[in-house]
């Protein structure tokens, strides 16, 4: 049964036309994703489901009333709970966790009896309980979303609508927040509107819509939608990445390297006949690992824009020009030496120690409030080590004058929350950071003109940066962090909102200045899948450096200590988590599925079939799957939890 229809629904902001004649229904019980990058509508959508949004184009029905006025809206809002997009922003910052609670409940209406029951459920539940007098402001970006749900739940609504709850925040809060999801789900019934950038985590949600630029591509159950796609993905590691490469382009629609591996999207349903097409084309190559799968919901959502005959997909990507940066002769260009950072009382980072050799890629993963980005900070010299030093480029961080200066000339760093004048036109901006680094006449023209054939933007330089699309935005911000041709680039979240489109020639641009080129790279991120493009990963963990270890080798670790990855396919996936919790590691909904770890698939498959049968459960299939770095993450930071709690 429909609990939620839409018909139509156009929004204009403006000459903007931000949604175009959307349809889809949600049903009573299921959680349903709205998927796509930044401006693809969702949230415009969400807002008018809401009841908070005019809209001029088509019918929204919730509960079997039409939203065609404010009164209206006003009939299902006590039966809904919203969660904006932004971290906490349904929330007051000076207020304690508990407080923001009990003032919200007041505004529901929420009886004081059953406020207490609630909070303490819903606190235990988001692990928040030890938290209940501390101000919002003081809490990590996690923290922030699983207090802004206990929020938007409070009132106990019968359908929620939460803009992007997993933006902005680290795998392990990610995790913890579709844990809280199929719990309530399961005990309570919910029905839950969801957006989302994340592609990945598609596999959660029981159908989605695909969205961009203002209309659904595709919506369905996940697998459908893959299948749809029409394609095979093959994925394998070449002795020689440039030559392979250089085969496959032209030939393929759709190549990605990631880091070691190469991913090739194949129009070809039969996964064996794709394999045989991608040997084909790399005869005479050596080649290891060769495998053909079923691709990704990101390969299935680019094979529907080229489909769609989306102009972002036929456009060439970028001409990445000669970098040529300055000749050295370090071998190591970035080396933290128990770095320390306090702030007041609170040690932010602690003895921090790590080495990034000459064209390597490294990722500094970690929940919100880990101190990557105070680490970065220290590295570039925004922010003076409290103890510690390190080196960078060949010259010794600490004090300033002309060390300090050599350091800043010889790194470029695009930071997370700034990177461009959004008023300023690409040339300008541009210009004024070439400025900055004392670049003018000739060689300003020769550099301006190397960022804007980086960037794509030949022909848009006079196009405001504001106004530009996120991916070409980003292209352009890491255009002006390497205009002055440092040795070492600092990334931190660069990707964060753009479309997968985007961040693969992104992707691509890294990959090109670090393995033709030679720069370092230092790179934060949340996205699980970047991480795998990275030579070494470091985790951090409340300050400290938990790991520093090839994807493989942290991989391989996850295997040793909690055992392979297991994915079920069972007719009633809520009864059986409910049956295989406490027995296996790591056991998650995935939409239809379930992800468990166990010693071997073999040893597990007998147990696990028993166990499902004896409650009348059918297991439809049983496969083990290659696991994610987000399941390494995941895994590491919640055995670090559970020491700490020892």
């Amino acid at each position: 049964m429909s609990l939620l229809r839409v018909r139509g629904f156009g929004k204009r902001y403006r000459r903007v036309v931000a949604v175009d004649g959307v349809d889809l229904e949600v049903s009573r019980g299921e959680i349903f994703g709205l998927i796509g990058p930044d401006g693809a509508g969702k949230s415009s959508l969400m807002k008018a489901v809401s009841g908070v949004l005019r809209f001029e184009r088509g019918a929204i029905e919730v509960f079997g009333v039409s939203l065609d006025s404010e009164a209206s809206a006003e009939r299902i809002k006590d039966r809904i709970g919203f969660m904006p997009q932004g971290l906490g922003l349904n929330l007051y910052p000076d207020l304690s966790v508990e407080e923001n609670i009990d003032f919200l409940a007041s505004l529901r209406l929420v009886p004081p009896a059953r406020l207490a029951e609630r909070k303490r459920r819903l606190l235990a539940m988001t692990r928040l309980a030890p938290f209940r007098g501390r101000a919002m402001k003081h809490l990590s970006g996690g923290m922030k979303q699983k207090l802004g749900l206990v929020c938007t739940l409070i009132h106990e609504p019968e359908l929620v609508i939460l803009d992007e709850p997993t933006t902005g925040v680290d795998p392990l809060s990610r995790r913890d927040f579709w844990t809280i999801l199929t719990e309530l789900l399961r005990d309570r019934a919910i029905t839950a509107l969801v957006s989302t950038a994340y592609l990945d985590e598609a596999s959660r949600f029981h159908r989605l819509a695909l969205m961009h630029q203002g209309r659904v591509l595709d919506r369905g159950e996940p697998d459908a939608i893959v299948a749809r796609s029409g394609g095979s993905l093959v994925r394998f590691r070449a002795a020689d990445q440039r030559a392979a490469l250089a085969r496959l382009r032209g030939r393929f629609p759709q190549i990605e390297a990631r880091g070691r591996l190469l991913r090739v999207f194949v129009p070809e349903r039969d996964p064996e006949r794709a394999r045989a097409r991608v040997a084909a084309a790399l005869e005479g190559l050596s080649v290891d690992a060769l495998e053909a799968d079923e691709p990704e919901l990101e390969d299935a959502f680019i094979a529907l824009l080229a489909r769609r005959g989306d102009a972002g997909v036929k456009e060439e990507a970028p001409r990445i020009p000669s970098f040529a940066p300055v000749a050295d002769d370090e071998a190591v260009m970035i080396e933290a030496r128990e770095l320390c950072r306090d702030f007041g009382d609170f040690r932010a980072v602690d003895h921090v120690s790590f080495r990034v050799r000459r064209g390597e890629i490294f990722g500094l993963l970690g929940a919100n409030g880990a101190g990557k980005t105070t680490v970065i900070k220290m590295l570039t010299g925004i922010l003076p080590p409290s103890a510690g030093g390190g080196r960078i480029a060949g010259i010794e961080m600490g004090g300033g004058g002309s060390p300090a200066l050599a350091i800043r000339q010889r790194i470029g760093y695009m930071s997370q929350a700034f990177s461009l004048y959004q008023d300023l036109s690409a040339i300008e901006n541009i210009r004024l950071y070439a400025g900055i680094h004392g670049l003018h006449g000739p060689a300003l023209r020769e550099r301006a003109a190397w960022v804007l054939a980086l960037a794509g933007l030949r022909g848009f330089e006079n196009a405001r940066a504001g106004r530009l699309p996120m991916g070409l935005r980003q292209r352009l911000a890491l255009g002006c962090a390497l205009v002055h041709r440092p040795r070492v680039l600092f990334l931190d979240e660069p990707t964060s909102g753009v479309d997968p489109l985007g961040r693969r020639r992104f992707w691509e641009i890294l990959l090109d200045l670090s393995r033709r080129q030679g720069v370092t790279i230092l790179i934060t991120t949340h996205y699980m899948s970047e991480a795998e493009h990275c030579d070494h990963l470091a985790l951090m963990h409340a300050g400290r450096l938990v790991a520093d270890k090839t994807p493989d080798a942290l991989r391989e670790e996850l295997r040793r200590e909690a055992g392979r990855l297991l994915e079920l396919r069972v007719d009633r996936p809520l009864a059986a988590l409910e049956r295989l919790q406490g027995r296996y590691e790591g056991v998650s909904l995935h939409g239809p599925r379930i992800h468990l770890f166990a010693p071997s698939l073999e040893a597990a498959g007998v147990d696990i079939r028993a166990r499902l049968e004896s409650a009348g459960l059918k297991l439809i299939s049983l496969r083990e799957r290659e696991p994610g770095m987000e399941d390494v993450f995941v895994y590491r930071m919640r055995a670090l939890e559970r020491e700490a709690r020892a």
